[in-house]
């Protein structure tokens, strides 16, 4: 952590005192961080627009609770209701999260755009003008949300799954409703997750420069005026690293927040007693508001995707819409030789081996990290846990293109000169998407009793033992959660990597990203649905490997709560 996070990350912010000469001085930061164009408010009293932070804060706000809400009616929908697709639920809750970059931006103008299909509907058959409300915040909150989801649901389907039964169950027999066990109960513990998810999603939001740079329109936020500050025309290393000590500040802020909600509660269910209960089915209210949000986002979620799949069989997306195979054939053709035997000649083939094998080297190192950080933090106390903590945080809260002009800095002269390789590549997303596992493995070791350490260890069982029979098999929710997450995020990572990228070392969202450039949107599109259904089948393979977890406990539908004994 000291060597690939704090290191590049200090380097970086060296250059907030850098001078034009070449030299360090306050007063140089001082005159970059006190700029109106950061901190005005002039939204306030005209039609002006605010400064980066506050537009920054609104847009982290709204995409932190509506993905965190969304993710939980995900949760709730798949382990507390007897909904007979849940399976195809659970799949489209995780689509977008496996979508590359700039392709669900690029969906919603083609459907919500002034051209787009949806907009076209609606002008005729209602007579509504279409508009360009898609872009600003909106559309950043719709993409973001559409984006986030997944990972708030990730995180808040093992908390769900933990709550246990036998709590719910004794406030039953004090006669209290499904709706007072629901709000005094299962909602209070799942507090951590709920608490986790959020936070998650509003460093995402932050973070996210994608779905600003497509859909932005006038609305700055921190993420994308770092990225043009870097990369732009004004070329600014100074105004980016002060910006991005503002925005580890909102992170910070966050984090502080996030400890004094949960407070020093216990949120403990799962001990080693027996808890071979059943949850209780949700009070009607929020099953209603369940349903009723849910199953439309999640057919809102199905045709996004059928749109992105169409684009790939058509000449041109929203232009010419005749069939075609000539993208696939250009992207993922194979050709027999004899005397040189398979050749892979589509143009795809080289970026999609890399990507495919930099995620798989990357995801294992990613979860074992993040899960055994997320162990240290919670069952031992030593000095500096809590400024240790948020350092395991940094690399998720600095945006990707700080990340990657930071790792050029520190690792492109000796002694560890590691650029233009696929290790910084391997590197740069163990560290970078370490976070999600240390997250959701705290949010999962809080609801383990400490009690089940304790009673191994006096059978005179090791610490290793211990972790190993007893904490390894507990967390496996948050495994696979750390596993999906690290490695749908090395195959669909853009900002983080697009500084590393070589000849020889080139990812599928770069080349992507070239092909929109030209304009060649059917060649992304198929690119991107390649991407999505590999993706989709090494997510059911992760889920086979790790397994489920068990705990004892009935299903809701098991035949005995039906009386059907037989």
């Amino acid at each position: 952590v000291s060597l690939f996070v704090f290191f590049p990350i200090f380097r970086m912010f060296a250059f907030a005192f850098k001078s034009s000469d070449g030299g360090y001085e306050l007063i140089n930061f001082s005159n970059k961080f006190m700029n109106k164009g950061i901190w005005g408010l002039d939204c306030v009293v005209s039609n002006y627009g605010c400064g980066v932070v506050w537009n920054t804060l609104t847009m982290g706000m709204l995409s932190a609770f509506s993905s965190t809400v969304l993710g939980l009616g995900f949760a709730l929908l798949i382990v507390r209701t007897n909904f007979k697709f849940k399976r195809a639920i659970r799949i489209l809750s995780v689509l977008p999260i496996i979508t590359p970059p700039f392709v669900i931006g690029l969906a919603i103008i083609i459907l919500f755009g002034r051209s787009g299909a949806v907009s076209s509907f609606l002008e005729w058959a209602f007579h509504i003008e279409p508009s360009r409300w898609i872009y600003g915040l909106p559309g950043i909150w719709f993409a973001q949300t559409l984006a986030f989801t997944p990972i708030s649901f990730l995180v808040l389907i093992g908390v769900v799954e933990s709550v246990s039964p036998s709590m719910e169950e004794a406030s039953q027999t004090l006669r209290a409703s499904k709706w007072q066990v629901f709000r005094t109960v299962s909602l209070p513990l799942m507090r951590p997750g709920i608490a986790n998810a959020f936070l998650l999603g509003f460093i995402e939001s932050l973070a996210d420069f994608g779905n600003p740079l497509v859909l932005g329109g006038d609305f700055d936020v921190l993420s994308t005026e770092i990225f043009f500050a870097v990369v732009g025309a004004q070329y600014d290393e100074t105004r980016a690293a002060v910006l991005a000590v503002i925005l580890l500040s909102l992170v910070l802020l966050s984090f502080l927040v996030q400890n004094q909600w949960l407070g020093k509660k216990s949120y403990i269910s799962i001990t080693g007693k027996g808890d071979s209960g059943v949850h209780p089915q949700l009070p009607n209210p929020v099953k209603i508001l369940t349903y009723s949000t849910i199953i439309p986002w999640a057919v809102l979620t199905f045709l996004i995707y059928v749109m992105i799949l169409f684009g790939g069989f058509v000449e041109m997306w929203g232009v010419d819409h005749n069939f075609t195979l000539k993208h696939y054939i250009e992207a993922f053709s194979v050709e027999y030789m004899a005397e040189r035997g398979l050749l892979w000649t589509g143009t795809a083939w080289n970026s999609f081996s890399v990507t495919f094998l930099v995620a798989v080297f990357s995801a294992p190192p990613t979860a074992a990290i993040g899960i055994l950080t997320a162990y240290l933090l919670t069952r031992h106390k030593f000095n500096g846990k809590r400024a240790f903590e948020f350092g395991t945080m940094l690399s998720f809260a600095i945006p990707g293109t700080i990340i990657g002009v930071s790792y050029v800095f520190a690792f492109n002269v000796p002694p560890i000169e590691m650029t233009s390789t696929g290790l910084i590549l391997v590197i740069s997303f163990v560290f970078r998407n370490m976070p999600v596992g240390v997250r959701a493995g705290i949010a999962a070791m809080n609801q383990l009793d400490p009690h089940l350490d304790e009673a191994s260890t006096t059978l005179n069982a090791s610490s290793f033992q211990t972790f190993k029979n007893i904490i390894l098999p507990l967390l496996k929710p948050a495994i696979v959660a750390a596993l999906i997450f690290s490695f749908v995020r090395a195959m669909t990572a853009i900002s983080a990597v697009i500084f590393l990228v070589s000849a020889n070392y080139d990812l599928a969202t770069s080349y992507i990203l070239g092909r929109l450039e030209n304009n060649d949107y059917g060649l992304a599109i198929v690119y991107a649905s390649v991407l999505i259904v590999t993706m989709l089948f090494t997510i059911l393979v992760i889920q086979l490997l790790v397994g489920k977890r068990k705990l004892g406990r009935r299903d809701q539908d098991d035949t005995f709560l039906h009386g059907n004994m037989g």
